[in-house]
């Protein structure tokens, strides 16, 4: 059965175009080919990325952080109760009137009472604001990196300047050193987000990131072994430039530099629409999807390599949507947080409690600042 099993999942007329074999993927002659071995070195790299991340957050994004002043709001803690407790980890983190009053029953408290210790309970679970900064400071730098990278593997490559040029010869592409270490990078890091999603700051496209994190590695586990090499390394490019603004506007936007983050932002949204609703589409999709026809039939790796294009597309479509809504909140009026985030709920449960809340964090700020942090 397991014979039966690898020879059906290895079968080339799903990887190669018809009249191409493994055996003419076999290295000789000077040329060495991707092969689905190498993409077992991607779980270490993967953890290895991970701890650098977390030395990064330690040693570089917090001293940082500290030196911005950014600092977690003072929460104030739910008080102890059974019975809401077990319904907000069983049924609900947000109840319904209705639910509220069945609670209210229960527990003979108020409906405000209730609502409250809801609203209190759900900002234990939100992440603080220096989590984010350290965050979004992590993926700038790594986003600045992998572009680098990019840049390094592509510039002196013909086919970043006449997209035919990526399958001329193809499949019998030989693999380049710098090819490797690229592909090797990303997947690491797409791996080690899927690794770290649980600890992660939950946005409200949590489901859209998870999509994006396993469609990503599909097509770049795909491409790798299929030998679609060179297109891969474009679509990673034209990802990365627009990532690495997005990042920077969150760091500035942490930092309260709101001017500074909003122009970072409005030239992302600028660079994201062109890279990813123009030239993803009309130039990279449109050389996965017309430029084989003219030199092999297709065959299903042709089809599934273009369908997992398409479903990152839509994603793209509908992130353009929250960036479009985002950009016109930078231009008219001020960009503070995040759209996808899940934003931190007033908890007071009454304007004098606002008010000693509101002076208990400007004199932890104060006496910060005394204290020389």
């Amino acid at each position: 059965m397991r014979q039966t099993v690898s020879e059906w999942l290895w079968w080339e007329r799903l990887w190669l175009p018809a009249n191409v074999s493994w055996s003419d993927l076999e290295d000789s002659e000077g040329r060495v080919y991707a092969k689905a071995s190498h993409l077992r070195a991607a779980l270490p790299c993967a953890l290895c990325l991970l701890l650098i991340r977390y030395l990064f957050e330690r040693y570089l994004a917090t001293p940082l952080a500290n030196l911005w002043e950014i600092r977690d709001s003072i929460r104030l803690t739910a008080e102890p109760n059974p019975i809401l407790e077990n319904y907000f980890c069983s049924h609900t983190r947000a109840p319904s009137q209705v639910d509220v009053r069945s609670l209210c029953k229960k527990t003979s408290w108020s409906e405000r009472r209730v609502e409250v210790w809801f609203k209190r309970r759900r900002n234990q679970e939100r992440p603080g604001l220096r989590k984010r900064f350290n965050e979004a400071s992590w993926r700038c730098v790594f986003y600045f990196f992998a572009f680098v990278c990019g840049l390094l593997a592509l510039h002196d490559k013909p086919w970043l300047y006449n997209l035919k040029e990526v399958w001329a010869g193809f499949p019998k592409q030989s693999m380049l050193p710098s090819q490797y270490f690229y592909y090797l990078l990303e997947m690491g890091f797409y791996l080690s987000l899927l690794l770290s999603l649980t600890s992660d700051v939950k946005r409200k496209d949590f489901k859209e990131q998870v999509i994006h994190h396993i469609a990503t590695l599909t097509l770049l586990s795909f491409s790798w072994i299929s030998n679609y090499i060179r297109v891969g390394t474009l679509v990673m490019a034209a990802h990365d430039s627009a990532d690495i603004l997005l990042e920077g506007a969150k760091v500035f936007n942490y930092a309260k530099w709101h001017r500074t983050a909003n122009a970072i932002f409005v030239v992302f949204t600028v660079l994201f629409m062109l890279t990813r609703l123009v030239i993803f589409p009309f130039w990279l999709i449109h050389c996965t999807w017309v430029y084989p026809l003219e030199e092999f039939a297709p065959f299903f790796g042709y089809y599934f390599f273009n369908g997992m294009l398409l479903v990152l597309q839509i994603l793209h479509l509908y992130w353009a949507v929250l960036i479009s809504r985002m950009a016109y909140k930078c231009i008219f009026s001020k960009l503070e947080g995040d759209d996808r985030s899940d934003e931190e709920e007033d908890d007071s449960d009454s304007p004098k409690e606002k008010t000693h809340k509101l002076s208990h964090t400007n004199g932890s700020g104060a006496r910060g600042r005394a204290n020389g942090h």
